[in-house]
């Protein structure tokens, strides 16, 4: 995994403490959010698993090391440094909340411990990883919830921000409770269901609409799903109810779909064919869902696509990535800023989920804690030690079925689509208060003098 694939100034300061003596010091970054996003009640955790294969596989070839040697941000750094990143390798530590546990403004979802110029370098390919996917998941959560019973499919990949991001789309997605994605490369690479029915180019590119509806049938089976609205929604069903089974069922993706899953309803069904499925698509979200679902109308599945690939109503997720302790000469210093708006929490962190409540504590508090339904549970994990994989991370569906137990625990009014007037409560330990009550009075003499000049 290249190198490069980080910002700019995470190198320069690299090099910066490369020549300052600190490249062995050891540095702990927590990666959090400071507040949730619009209408969001909580996140749900997503994009470990690729976190975890970019440090285990970090690398600088020395083509990418000649390239920064080039740039004249470098031109004062020494020769030293570039053979440092030729052989640098992440011999640091990992701890993380498993995919698919719901988190809330302050609780890292991971923390790296290791060498200050790896654990620099890492921050930004860390915050995109677990972001992008963090907001898709929790999308997902949110309409699968509106759909009930009804399966969700994700649809988003022609829509995504890359060919890159459908594909961690159609897995984070699944994540948040998705039966399944389009994308092949998706199913592929994760093992997760993948699902197609077929386009209106299809239909058009034969003489009729019948002979279009039989060669489909003829190469999916039991798996074709009809596309019925090219020319006439309801003469399309009634085509696909005179050619019977096998089928999966019908597609409806225009019009007024409330009214149309009536109507073709009652074709399938006066054909025999109760059995048969309607699936929707057409700029699906869940608060359309919620308006099908509260009309009664009869839709068995849902193809979502943009809104839910793009997490259209809130694209991005404020999370960001702080240093919270610094060990130097074997001495550790627990660190904190204090900018308006934008303070942070000195000091590693655990956080325990009770029954009723989450707690923010200090790492050093996680003895004795349960993780039975008798106690409080600790959700920051181990997942690489000195640079190896100590825990094996779930697959895609079993990150997806714990996924679903945690959101069924939480109060329905974290589950809901508006901003809940209870937010889930969450407090602070007294011995991390005490640590960041001590850190700000230590901190103070160098803010006045600082504010004084």
């Amino acid at each position: 995994m290249t190198g490069l694939l980080t910002d700019l100034y995470q190198l320069t300061m690299a090099a910066g403490y490369f020549d300052a003596g600190k490249a062995e010091d050891t540095a702990c970054f927590e990666l959090f959010f400071r507040r949730l996003p619009r209408t969001r009640n909580f996140v749900l955790a997503a994009g470990l698993q690729q976190a975890v294969e970019y440090l285990l596989n970090l690398r600088f070839t020395r083509e990418e090391v000649d390239y920064l040697r080039g740039l004249p941000q470098f031109a004062h750094a020494s020769a030293e440094f570039f053979d440092y990143l030729l052989h640098l390798r992440f011999t640091g530590d990992l701890f993380a909340m498993e995919e698919g546990t719901p988190v809330f403004a302050d609780e890292p979802l991971l923390t790296v411990r290791a060498p200050l110029i790896q654990a620099q370098i890492v921050e930004t390919y860390l915050l995109a990883s677990i972001g992008y996917p963090s907001l898709v998941a929790t999308k997902a959560a949110r309409i699968v919830e509106v759909a009930g019973s009804r399966g969700v499919v994700e649809f988003g990949t022609r829509r995504a921000h890359s060919p890159e991001a459908g594909v961690l789309a159609g897995r984070a997605a699944y994540i948040g409770g998705c039966i399944g994605t389009s994308n092949t490369e998706a199913g592929f690479r994760f093992g997760i269901p993948v699902f197609g029915t077929a386009s209106h180019s299809w239909v058009l590119s034969f003489p009729s609409e019948r002979e279009a509806y039989e060669r489909l049938q003829r190469m999916l089976g039991d798996s074709t799903v009809y596309l019925i609205d090219t020319f006439d929604t309801v003469e399309g069903a009634r085509l696909a109810a005179h050619l019977g089974r096998p089928l999966w069922g019908v597609r409806l993706d225009s019009g007024n779909l409330v009214e149309l899953s009536h109507e073709v309803r009652r074709v399938l069904d006066d054909a025999g064919l109760k059995d048969a499925r309607i699936m929707a698509t057409s700029d699906l979200n869940e608060y359309r869902i919620l308006e099908f679902t509260a009309a009664g109308a009869p839709i068995d599945a849902f193809g979502v696509g943009t809104d839910l690939a793009t997490s259209a109503d809130a694209p991005s997720l404020g999370v960001v990535y702080k240093l919270v302790e610094l060990e130097e000469n074997g001495v550790t210093r627990s660190t904190a800023k204090y900018s308006e708006g934008k303070h942070t929490l000195p000091g590693a962190k655990q956080v325990f989920r009770f029954a009723d409540h989450d707690q923010i504590a200090c790492s050093s508090e996680c003895a004795g804690c349960g993780r039975g339904d008798g106690g409080p549970r600790a959700l920051i994990r181990p997942v690489v030690v000195q640079g190896r994989l100590v825990h094996e991370l779930p697959r895609a569906r079993e990150a997806r079925d714990y996924a679903q137990r945690s959101l069924h625990k939480l109060p329905l009014a974290c589950r809901s689509l508006f901003e809940s007037e209870e937010p889930y409560p969450i407090e602070y330990s007294e011995k991390l208060l005490a640590l960041s009550e001590r850190v700000r009075a230590e901190s103070h003499p160098h803010v006045r003098e600082v504010e004084g000049r």
